[in-house]
């Protein structure tokens, strides 16, 4: 329940295996082997994340429930990824249906705008946004407390054979998520920092660190000879006077514009198939809206306004509610100012900041947390989880809480003096380059794929592992990782390719093809 709670705690990877292996193992005694089990599913599911109208399979309770049952039973993380992986798909389909069924509360949500009463918005968007996780965390506890012993019954049937398959299966499963994080910002322009990633990681055996420090110095190299432009300080905030918040005294406080950070965090509570985040943003926008508003009547038109459509990435989305913010205390100042601009703007921003910020926090930050976080964790060490979340949170909390000040203060100005001046292209290009550098590294440092086969004759054998080496050390994780890719560009749902790849590391186990 706690993990997916997340949903009202700003997307800040609480529910993640890394995080949540090391609370399965604390509350069932065995806080080593949840923090390595948390780290095996973390490599296995690292590129499973939400972006758009993907729902990938639901990690949470697949990997709450693998650790837990393989804690109990005493057979490690190879049974942790054999009982993750189908029950992640089945969750995604409980979750899905979910999602589905939501939009039927919009109706009630119009109703309640049309009363103008923000207090039934703010419960109902709440009490739909409780659903996931107390259904998720009841089939949790329903799935542990009645098939605990029957489950630990059934694993010590397991010959050592299956247990083995299932380890070399497990090591090739990473190959999805690096794949679909490569899916997000891969392309000709940029591919080649991949394998640079590759190439340090593999031939020159750099620390995960190192090469995000280099990926960090090439890209603003790079970024800024291929992306020439104003000084990024005094062009984005030039002519600040225009800005809506800025002609007259105004009626928004900094507490105001504070709660709004803080209401944001609950951005998805409510996801559903039909408007997306719009009850997340209008729940967000009530505290400016109680402050601007006083009649029924513009109390309705607003809260209306601001449950149409509206999707991007919740990292990001603090910078378009401080904008509407200005724009909403411009409207209700100003008799003709066109009501219809405001949605406008935030039609207008979400794609491009998705796009920046996708990158950004998915492709890139998350990535590098997550490789520092695994290379400690799966020796056991609590500084694993610890640093991951830091990493990651840190730079995302502040720039957040930030946004949302910047957006109210520079208004609908300040986007466009971000176009002006390339920002935002050259952040997204920096965020490829970066974050494709630490993906290139993670086949060499985080897959363990062998084979054992050999040849010539019985007397001279030789193995087939060492000449792969000698040409391309660790080159079977990278040839998979671009197999798996492949099959990503071609829309294979990521369900079947877990499940392909599962079957294709159990079957080259047993014929002897792969350790």
């Amino acid at each position: 329940m706690f993990g997916h709670m997340e949903d009202f705690l700003g997307a800040s990877l609480l529910s993640r295996p890394l995080v949540l292996g090391p609370l399965v193992g604390l509350v069932l005694g065995d806080l080593t082997q949840g923090i390595i089990i948390g780290a095996t599913l973390e490599l296995i599911f690292m590129g499973n994340i939400k972006v758009g109208a993907a729902i990938p399979p639901d990690v949470i309770t697949g990997g709450v429930l693998g650790t837990a049952f393989a804690i109990i039973s005493g057979k490690g993380a190879a049974i942790a990824l054999a009982i993750a992986v189908p029950i992640s798909i089945l969750a995604e389909m409980v979750i899905s249906g979910l999602f589905v069924l939501r939009p039927m509360f919009n109706a009630r949500f119009n109703r309640y705008a049309q009363e103008a009463d923000y207090k039934k918005i703010e419960r109902l968007h709440i009490a739909s946004g409780l659903l996931k996780p107390l259904l998720m965390g009841l089939i949790s506890f329903l799935a542990l407390q009645l098939g605990a012993d029957i489950m630990k019954s059934f694993l010590d049937t397991i010959p050592a054979w299956v247990q083995s398959g299932l380890q070399v299966a497990g090591n090739m499963l990473p190959a999805v998520g690096f794949a679909l994080l490569m899916n997000l910002m891969f392309n000709q322009r940029v591919a080649v920092y991949f394998f640079l990633g590759f190439i340090l990681a593999s031939f020159l055996k750099l620390p995960m660190i190192a090469i995000g420090g280099l990926g960090i110095i090439i890209a603003v190299i790079i970024t800024g000879i291929t992306h020439k432009s104003e000084s990024l300080g005094e062009s984005v905030f030039e002519d600040s006077s225009d800005d809506p918040g800025s002609e007259h005294k105004s009626l928004i406080s900094k507490n105001v514009i504070r709660k709004v950070f803080f209401r944001s965090l609950a951005m998805e509570a409510n996801f559903n198939f039909e408007t997306w985040q719009n009850t997340g943003f209008a729940f967000s926008m009530i505290p400016v809206l109680r402050k601007l508003y006083t009649t029924k009547e513009t109390i309705a038109k607003a809260l209306t306004r601001h449950l149409q459509f509206f999707n991007t990435t919740a990292h990001g989305s603090t910078l378009i509610l401080g904008i509407t913010a200005a724009m909403e205390e411009q409207n209700s100042n100003k008799d003709d100012f066109d009501e219809e601009s405001i949605n406008a703007v935030k039609l207008g921003l979400m794609g491009p900041l998705a796009g920046v910020f996708d990158s950004f926090f998915w492709g890139t930050l998350k990535v590098i947390a997550a490789g520092v976080g695994i290379s400690l964790a799966l020796k056991g060490n609590i500084l694993g989880p610890i640093l991951f979340l830091l990493i990651f949170n840190i730079p995302h909390l502040v720039l957040r809480y930030n946004l949302t000040f910047i957006g109210y203060k520079a208004g609908n100005k300040f986007l466009q003096n971000l176009v002006k001046s390339n920002i935002l292209d050259r952040l997204t290009t920096g965020a490829s380059i970066l974050g494709l550098m630490v993906i290139g590294a993670m086949p060499a440092m985080l897959m363990s794929i062998k084979t054992p086969l050999t040849i010539g004759a019985k007397d001279s054998q030789v193995a087939v592992q060492n000449i792969l080496d000698q040409l391309v050390p660790d080159i079977l994780p990278l040839a998979l990782t671009l197999l798996t890719f492949y099959f990503v560009r071609k829309n294979i749902k990521t369900t079947w390719l877990l499940l392909g790849i599962l079957a294709f590391g159990f079957a080259g186990s047993i014929i002897h093809i792969f350790a």
